[in-house]
């Protein structure tokens, strides 16, 4: 199915509103079209393309709603599809937490897409992953990865005015690299809506060369460490903690954000001063919609200045309750770090562990935001400035909040998972126990 311009996408919405005979009526429509590949072993075990649109309508009597959803596109179905949802919605109990819709807003365009992304083709994933095998070929080694990019587009009317369209544009990679003898491995992961950013060939060198550097790991005491997080594994383990800015889990004592006896953190000086922590959709390196899912414009906010929480994400439910004016949570979270690379990190280190990356993290206590989990991927010993050697990989115990208070440097931030994360380095990181994993 073809992507839908604004006007196009409008066009369907307009008609599916004038439908309704509900008191409210809001309408979604979305699509996306792209492909992937997927390689193992060195070989290609699979490729595809996936071209999907929806659309959905909520039919609201009072304050009783009901949902419905069809991917058939002639007048009868979309008639169809909303009498459907106002069947459901004379069945539906009320909602106490009911709002009002949303009259029209202003939205500035995002910059998420991306014409040369947009543009891809099967020879041009081929190719790309063509580049990744050669390199684990010629080392000998053995790659694994998934190749995928999608153009997309999200658009929502409603009976009161609102209408919002975006349209935006991905390219996402990740590949592991291990040796022959299942002793060493490496990893990389990376997504950009510009394709001209993707350079799969450098990225699978990277991971080659962990997976070369990672064999024969030593094993040394669990312990307290300062650490160097590539930018990955910090994304890894901060993304739990970007869920807490949420006030309403705060308000209710339910997150780290919830202030012992009542109330929230916001004003708390929770973080060192070096941290800052912001959203902003316009962003050309990390770009996201200006609109939230409800249809309130996204705008630059400051979450973190100097360490102490500046804002909590608001809907527009819990901000009525509280009196306030309503923001939501962007994605594209940005950490401000400084010049230094991660080279350059490592070299002002007399003593500390290199962390590629983290996975299997687990929640212990959500009050504390207390994490465990494990490294993977390339775990090494940093002595006098320099990587020293292969460690076996740990199992840790740490909470991203007591982390972001023993920042001792940030390097440049990159982008990585859903953010603009730099590489930190960490001090006193508690390690546990040994893992017998690569």
């Amino acid at each position: 199915m073809a992507i839908l311009s604004k006007e196009e996408a409008q066009a369907i919405l307009k008609k599916v509103v004038g439908f309704s005979k509900a008191d409210f009526c809001e309408v979604s429509l979305r699509g996306s079209d792209g492909g992937n590949i997927r390689y193992a072993r060195n070989a290609v075990s699979t490729a595809g393309q996936i071209s999907t649109m929806s659309l959905g309508v909520s039919s609201t009597y009072g304050k009783k709603t009901g949902s419905a959803t069809i991917n058939e596109f002639d007048d009868a179905s979309l008639e169809k599809v909303v009498r459907r949802a106002e069947e459901l919605a004379m069945l539906a109990p009320e909602n106490p937490e009911f709002m009002p819709l949303l009259g029209p807003q202003t939205f500035p365009e995002s910059k998420t897409f991306n014409a040369s992304t947009a543009a891809m083709t099967p020879d041009t994933r081929a190719e790309m992953v063509g580049k990744s095998l050669s390199v684990s070929k010629a080392a000998g080694l053995d790659a694994a990865g998934f190749l995928e990019n999608s153009t997309s587009f999200n658009s929502v009317m409603n009976s009161k005015g609102l209408f919002a369209y975006n349209k935006g544009t991905n390219v996402s990679f990740s590949v592991t690299v291990r040796n022959k003898q299942g002793t060493g491995s490496g990893y990389v992961e990376q997504d950009f809506n510009d394709l001209a950013k993707m350079d799969t060939l450098a990225l699978s060198k990277i991971a080659a060369s962990k997976a070369n550097g990672s064999a024969g790991a030593k094993a040394i005491e669990p312990g307290k460490y300062t650490v160097i997080l590539e930018p990955l594994a910090a994304s890894d383990i901060l993304g739990n903690m970007f869920r807490g800015f949420d006030a309403r889990s705060a308000d209710e004592g339910r997150s780290f954000m919830s202030k012992k006896g009542g109330g929230t953190r916001l004003g708390e000086q929770l973080f060192s001063e070096n941290v800052n922590i912001y959203s902003d959709p316009m962003n050309p390196e990390i770009p996201s919609s200006t609109w939230s899912g409800d249809g309130l414009p996204v705008k630059r906010t400051q979450w973190v200045e100097k360490g102490v929480v500046k804002n909590l994400a608001y809907s527009r439910y819990w901000a009525s309750q509280k009196g306030v004016e309503p923001l939501p949570f962007s994605r594209g979270v940005i950490i401000e770090g400084g010049n230094q690379s991660l080279e350059e990190l490592i070299k002002s280190t007399e003593k500390g562990i290199l962390v590629t990356r983290f996975w299997y993290i687990r929640s212990v206590d959500p009050q504390t935001l207390l994490l465990t989990g494990l490294t993977r991927d390339g775990t090494f010993y940093i002595e006098n400035g320099e990587i020293k050697f292969p460690i076996k990989n740990f199992r840790f115990n740490e909470s991203p909040v007591i982390m972001l208070n023993n920042v001792e440097a940030l390097g440049k931030p990159v982008r990585t998972g859903s953010g603009l994360i730099p590489p930190m380095k960490i001090r006193d990181f508690t390690f546990t126990s040994l893992s017998d994993a690569i």
